[in-house]
């Protein structure tokens, strides 16, 4: 099943988005998925570039940090740090782009697994209502649904017990 077929987006405030996607998979295989390095790197990218650092220090009080590479060197980076872990269902993380000067938001992730599939939900609660609404009109959903595609073919190849 495609991301484009399953995923939702709502705006439930005008500093929220919620991004809600079913993934054919057993809840803990979709949190290792999201905080892996050597599984991250496996599917999530962003468009035109290629993932040159994906450090993860997964702990309450520990930093992350994303870098893409593009054509002629142009760095796309993102990082934050770790405020919750509940593995497998939950991570709470701070989330800023380097190059993009938008303050940080506050990203929440559950993982609800039933009958061996599991809804993700990721809350981000924007600085404002102006970069929420930013980062929806920059394509928001078409890369989701570009990344959510490759993590369920990702996870699909990966034998489960």
């Amino acid at each position: 099943m495609k991301a484009s077929e399953t995923l939702r987006i709502a705006t439930p405030t005008e500093r929220k988005v919620v991004v809600t996607r079913v993934f054919d998979a057993p809840r803990s295989l979709v949190f290792d998925a999201w905080t892996r390095p050597e599984l991250l790197k496996r599917w999530l990218e962003a468009p035109g570039r290629s993932m040159v650092v994906c450090d993860v220090d997964l702990k309450v009080g520990g930093a992350y940090r994303f870098l893409w590479r593009g054509p002629k060197g142009k760095d796309v980076g993102m990082c934050g740090v770790y405020r919750e872990i509940a593995r497998p269902e939950r991570v709470v993380r701070t989330e800023s782009w380097e190059d993009w000067d938008a303050g940080e938001s506050l990203v929440t992730m559950v993982l609800v697994e039933h009958d061996g599939k599991t809804t993700f939900t990721e809350i981000v609660l924007f600085p404002s209502r102006e970069v929420r609404d930013a980062v929806l009109e920059s394509g928001l959903k078409q890369s989701a649904t570009e990344n959510f595609d490759r993590l369920a073919a990702f996870l699909a190849s990966i034998p489960n017990p």
